[in-house]
């Protein structure tokens, strides 16, 4: 029969083994960046674009490194090291070399190539992965350009999940404005869009929308589309996808009368981020042309830039311009904002 106190050297062996097994696996792990000065940095890299390498660590959060001052690497990681814009390797693990130099593992026969002819160093996304899920939300306080210089509340929801080859792309958007205590402005909008890849870069969008304005002359707006869409890009650096979609949409005007027209709009998703991804420049929006004559065309888009303070906290200025031109009347805005954003 087994007695307590062997059972508790059991555990015990089983405890120290349990965590030599950790120490040795966590270092093959982790990534490592030795710099000239004779320092090594461990954590795991995330990506290098515009002379900065980013290591994410435990110890330091996300590091920012100037390749300049890097001896060499090491990663156990399948990252695309680009050495120009169109020519780019996936390499199946980093090994270190001597100084300003790092070798690619790719199966083949290994290469070593200049530190200095790396533009990019990227994690491959790939076509099929389990769910993903990113977003944020901006709140500001606007100024207008239009008859009157007038503030007003701006906030704005908009969120991409992906699981697989389904991608889940939502946006809302709620705006308000007061000029001399009188209601100048009072809009929201809702849209969804569901993408179904074809492969790695090709898609094929449907997608509803509803906008709703309770001051212009068009009060509301409904829209429901479908059409092919491409993914230029979508990694550590940022995403760019273009949609052209055909459309049934409903307009509704203030006197009560309404349209309803088919049309074709091309739509763009866009962001991009610089300086070791502490500002990011994103945009989108959708330009569109009725195949019937009850409109002109419409144009709906923001630009703007995103300052990171932490990894969830940002400050943002953008513009938006809300143009439509219809028989009965219709909308021309432009704001420019500036305020507080959280992401994830």
């Amino acid at each position: 029969m087994v007695n307590l106190g062997e059972i508790v050297l059991v555990m015990r062996a089983l405890s120290l083994l349990g965590l030599a097994l950790i120490a040795m696996v966590s270092p093959a792990l982790a990534d490592t960046v030795w710099l000239k000065n004779g320092d090594r940095l461990t954590g795991t890299i995330k990506f290098y674009d515009g002379g900065k390498l980013v290591l994410a660590t435990d110890y330091a959060g996300s590091i920012a490194l100037d390749l300049k001052k890097v001896a060499t690497l090491e990663s156990d990681q399948e990252l695309l090291v680009k050495e120009s814009a169109d020519h780019g390797e996936r390499a199946k693990s980093l090994q270190p070399a001597e100084e300003g130099k790092v070798t690619l593992i790719n199966g083949e026969a290994p290469r070593t190539i200049e530190l200095a002819s790396v533009e990019q160093i990227l994690k491959p996304k790939p076509l099929i992965e389990d769910l993903s899920w990113k977003g944020n939300i901006d709140a500001a306080m606007d100024y207008k350009r239009a008859e009157k210089d007038t503030d007003d509340y701006d906030i704005v929801l908009k969120t991409q999940a992906r699981h697989g080859l389904w991608r889940h792309n939502g946006k809302a958007e709620y705006n308000r404005e007061l000029s001399n205590e009188v209601v100048t402005t009072n809009d929201w909008s809702v849209e969804y869009a569901l993408d179904r890849f074809i492969d790695e870069n090709w898609f094929w969008q449907g997608r509803l929308e509803y906008k709703r304005d309770r001051i212009e002359d068009l009060r509301r707006q409904r829209s429901i589309g479908s059409g092919p869409g491409y993914q230029f890009w979508d990694n550590e650096l940022g995403a760019f996808s273009v949609a052209t979609l055909i459309n049934r949409s409903d307009y509704q005007y203030k006197g009560g009368s309404e349209d309803s027209f088919y049309g074709i709009s091309l739509k763009w998703d866009y962001n991009r981020y610089l300086w070791g991804k502490t500002v990011e420049l994103f945009s989108d929006g959708e330009v569109g042309k009725p195949l019937s004559g009850v409109a002109d065309y419409a144009l709906d888009a923001t630009l703007g830039l995103r300052y990171k303070l932490t990894d969830w906290a940002s400050l943002n200025m953008k513009a938006q311009k809300d143009l439509v031109e219809g028989a009965e009347g219709g909308v021309d805005e432009t704001r420019y904002s500036f305020g507080l954003g959280i992401g994830w």
